[in-house]
């Protein structure tokens, strides 16, 4: 059984310990149920879920009403975990109130504990504003997938002693902006230890190195679900691909060969209900002939 709901104050007192924080993403039930039985800290319903879910080439096209759907799913099921929902774009971009709306509805409606938000230039401000309405926010640098075209594709940032100062500086406004996490994606790992050292908050990382106060993985690709050759700072745990392939194929098989079902696949009738049945047929010509 899962232990009592983790708090954000658990979370800081783990990186003050040095106890690595473990999130994964989630996008339904039966996912958070696996997540949870298996002792994660955060269960990320991320905007990933247009691609890996919904069969979109980006994060983009996912909407506010979907994500909500998907915490929805997640959040009934979640007990020790917290639960951080995503926050697409275009849901926070044009202004602080449209921001707050939106992380009213993510967690009000969708029951997420935290919100995430990708982080960079004015958004800074759109973080003290949903902070000062009392949710909880994780920011996000880094590669974040929201701004690929800006960024140059989905390549790793902070390489440069330019972009990498940037990134410190962003993540020290993040802090004192009142995010309570920060998700560090595909940056030099030297770049985030530094900033892992200097903040008093938890950092999540995935493709920023063992540095960081936490990792996250997106499920298919932990699980090895995912099209192609996955990320660099990818590691498959599982082949389930493969695995439910071969399934399927065992099942299609087995169903045109006659092999599937059998009769322990079968519900019978009690012997007298069975003969009241064939007398009633019987009685009913109209029924027209067997076939």
């Amino acid at each position: 059984m899962p232990g009592p709901k983790l708090s954000i104050r658990q979370l800081a007192e783990m990186k003050r310990r040095g106890e690595k924080i473990v999130m994964v993403t989630a996008y339904d039930a039966p996912g958070a149920r696996l997540a949870e039985a298996a002792g994660i800290d955060l269960l990320l319903v991320g905007d990933s879920a247009a691609m890996v879910m919904l069969g979109h080439d980006s994060t983009l096209p996912v909407t506010l009403e979907e994500m909500l759907l998907l915490t929805q799913a997640v959040t009934r099921v979640a007990r020790r975990a917290l639960v951080v929902g995503d926050l697409p774009f275009g849901s926070y971009q044009v202004s602080d109130e449209a921001a707050i709306a939106s992380a009213v509805r993510l967690t009000k409606d969708g029951g997420a504990d935290i919100v995430k938000i990708e982080v960079g230039g004015a958004r800074v401000a759109r973080t003290e504003a949903i902070v000062g309405a009392g949710i909880p926010v994780m920011g996000h640098i880094g590669l974040t997938p929201q701004s690929a075209t800006l960024l140059g594709g989905y390549r790793a940032q902070g390489r440069t002693a330019v972009e990498a100062l940037a990134l410190v500086e962003a993540a020290r406004a993040l802090e004192s902006a009142g995010c309570c996490a920060l998700v560090l994606e595909a940056i030099p790992a030297t770049v985030a230890a530094h900033i892992t050292e200097r903040l008093a908050i938890p950092t999540i990382g995935i493709g920023a190195g063992a540095g960081c106060d936490g990792q996250v993985l997106v499920w298919h690709d932990l699980l090895g679900l995912g099209e192609g050759a996955p990320p660099r700072f990818v590691r498959p745990y599982a082949d389930l691909a493969g695995t439910i392939a071969h399934a399927l194929a065992a099942y299609a098989d087995d169903v045109r060969s006659g092999r599937f079902p059998d009769e322990s696949h079968e519900y019978g009738m009690p012997r007298e209900e069975q003969t009241r049945f064939e007398e009633w047929l019987a009685t009913r010509e109209h029924l027209g002939p067997r076939r």
